[in-house]
C-alpha cells in the first residue's frame, strides 16, 4: 500500500474545510466583524469558498500526475494568499485581521510545505 502524498492529505483537509464553509457560513462574518448586521453579508463569499475549494482539492487529489497535483496546490496556495490580501481589508477589528492573516497564511504555508515535502518524496 503506498503512502498518501502530503499535498494529497492537505487536499483533504481543505474539502473538509470546503464542507464546513458551504455548512456554517457565518464563521466567516463572525471572524471579520463583531457587527451582526454586517456578518451576513459573508455568508455568500464563505459559500463560494466551499465549492471552490472542493474543486480544487478534487483535482489534486484525483490528479492523474504528480505535475498535475502539484500546479492544484500552486493554485491553492495562490488562492490562500488572494483570501489574505482581500479579507484581511475587510476585518473591522485587530483581533479578526490577525485570525484572518493567521489561517490564510497558515494554510499557505502548509500546501507549501507539502508541496515541497512531496518533490522530496
Amino acid at each position: 500500500m503506498t503512502k498518501p502524498s502530503y499535498s494529497a492529505l492537505m487536499s483533504a483537509a481543505t474539502a473538509g474545510y470546503a464542507v464546513f464553509a458551504i455548512a456554517k457560513p457565518r464563521h466567516l462574518g463572525a471572524a471579520l466583524t463583531n457587527s451582526p448586521l454586517k456578518q451576513p453579508e459573508y455568508d455568500l463569499v464563505a459559500r463560494l469558498f466551499g465549492p471552490r475549494d472542493l474543486a480544487v482539492s478534487a483535482l489534486a487529489l484525483f490528479a492523474p500526475s504528480a505535475r498535475v497535483r502539484e500546479q492544484a496546490m500552486v493554485a491553492r496556495v495562490a488562492l490562500d494568499l488572494t483570501d489574505a490580501a482581500l479579507l484581511t481589508r475587510e476585518a473591522t477589528h485587530t483581533a479578526g485581521k490577525a485570525k484572518v492573516l493567521g489561517a490564510t497564511l497558515t494554510w499557505a504555508a502548509l500546501n507549501v510545505a507539502a508541496i515541497r515535502a512531496d518533490r522530496k518524496a
